[in-house]
């Protein structure tokens, strides 16, 4: 009987600890683009897998207190819509978008195959999204 009640607490804690690491889902949160490198020689290797990215891929770095969320996000897609024009694109978050890097806490950092895909001009530097968990 003891062991029972032991494994049941056992499955309970597992439980409780697999729910208090889930993000919380966001759905069309107002946020800044910004346009970041992902590749060799354009920074750190990316956050979530330590790895250099290609550019031409639908990357995204997340700010770190709310969204990046000690890597919460890693490797998961989000929806990003471009508020000027209302297109709508996907991206895999691989890295995090600290304060050490310049990022304030509502930024989406993107791969130029982002801002390529979405129709916007990259000399802009930063513009109104929306974004939220695929």
């Amino acid at each position: 009987m003891a062991h029972a009640k032991l494994a049941a607490l056992a499955v309970l804690v597992v439980i409780l600890l697999h729910a208090s690491t889930r993000a919380v889902a966001i759905d069309q949160m107002p946020a800044t683009m910004t346009l970041n490198g992902f590749g060799r020689g354009e920074g750190e290797p990316a956050e979530c897998d330590g790895q250099y990215h290609n550019d031409n891929e639908m990357l995204a770095a997340l700010s770190t207190t709310r969204w990046y969320a000690g890597g919460i996000r890693c490797q998961r897609m989000i929806s990003i819509r471009s508020t000027q024009n209302g297109r709508t694109v996907r991206a895999r978050v691989v890295d995090e978008c600290g304060r050490r890097h310049g990022c304030k806490d509502n930024i989406v950092d993107t791969s130029v195959a982002v801002w390529n895909a979405l129709g916007l001009d990259t000399i802009i530097g930063e513009v109104p999204i929306t974004w939220s968990d695929s």
